[in-house]
């Protein structure tokens, strides 16, 4: 039998003095989500929360007695962005602390608009966009059964939050962090940095070994994540490049320009093989083949509002066509 006090022991730990690390496990890949709890003048800030389910809930009582929190409360609660693994129990740590909610407006926005639509609606849209991604029909028939997830790990949130937004500063850890906005991943995510002890906890912006999730979803199925994530890349390569690297998911690490410059080689490798595989007309669903290996059918839907996205961005700059009111969608390069 594992003991409560070991499993909060391998959980909670000092990544620098003054801030402290939680790694939550999740019931889903990546198996893990980093949160932080730095202190300030009302007490600690968690940032980020994993998902609404018993063990996360447990995990995080034993936390908040823990003595390295030194008997303070959780003043408030800042969450990066909308993904369940982040803002999943945010609503219930609000009621168990009292603290405010911090997000970005669409973060918010997006978040509470996930948890008010109606499922079969949702599902509906899921199926048509799929189907013409050229999606087969066992996946299809997946996606009917099972439903909708978000409201499986999101738990329900208050009325009320606290803006964030660009250039925002904080106090936190008796050092200032200004507020960056991250793009592609997420609408509006928020990262934090502070340059007076050269920290950046980057959210899902840069990550240690993967690239974050870049896709393009059912209800805007014309945008072009990918490139709002390239451009807001370029907003962090200003950082020094000694710069501690907080990220999501992974260890802390140093070396941010090179990580964001195999990011950018990443996607751009990609992109060419998407054109080069485009020489004939392809659907989306085509495409996986050569930008994965082979997907499990809960993972299919990944894969394809990834390829998506990098045909969509390949559209934005005039190398491939596509026709939008198609019944289903093919690409080939011009």
């Amino acid at each position: 039998m594992i003991r409560a006090e070991s499993v909060v022991a391998d959980s909670l730990s000092t990544v620098t003095p003054g801030l402290l690390r939680v790694k939550v496990p999740l019931p889903f890949p990546p198996r893990e989500v980093n949160a932080w709890l730095l202190p300030g003048p009302e007490g600690w800030t968690l940032i980020d929360s994993g998902v609404d389910d018993a063990p996360t809930r447990a995990l995080y009582e034993r936390v908040l007695a823990d003595p390295r929190l030194g008997g303070k409360p959780v003043g408030q609660l800042l969450v990066t962005h909308f993904h369940p693994d982040h803002v999943g129990l945010a609503g219930w740590l609000q009621g168990r602390t009292g603290a405010e909610i911090h997000m970005s407006r669409v973060e918010w926005m997006q978040a509470r608009l996930l948890l008010n639509e109606q499922p079969q609606e949702v599902v509906s849209q899921l199926l048509s966009h799929f189907a013409r991604c050229g999606a087969p029909e066992p996946f299809l028939g997946f996606l009917e059964q099972r439903g909708v997830i978000y409201h499986k790990w999101v738990g329900l949130l208050p009325r009320r939050y606290r803006r964030l937004a660009e250039g925002d500063v904080v106090i936190l850890a008796g050092a200032s962090w200004r507020v960056m906005i991250g793009e592609g991943h997420a609408p509006e995510m928020v990262c934090l940095y502070s340059a007076e002890r050269r920290i950046l906890i980057a959210a899902d912006q840069v990550l240690e070994r993967i690239s974050p999730h870049i896709g393009t979803h059912p209800s805007d199925p014309n945008a072009d994540p990918l490139g709002a994530f390239l451009r807001s890349l370029a907003t962090f390569e200003v950082l020094p490049e000694d710069t501690l690297v907080l990220p999501s998911h992974g260890e802390p690490f140093q070396g941010l320009h090179a990580r964001i410059a195999a990011l950018r080689a990443h996607h751009t490798d990609r992109l060419d093989r998407l054109l080069d595989f485009c020489a004939t007309p392809r659907t989306a669903m085509d495409t996986l083949e050569v930008l994965f290996r082979p997907l499990p059918m809960e993972q299919l839907g990944f894969g394809l509002s990834e390829a998506l996205a990098h045909l969509s961005h390949l559209v934005r700059m005039g190398e491939i066509d596509h026709d939008p009111a198609a019944n289903q969608w093919t690409f080939v390069r011009r």
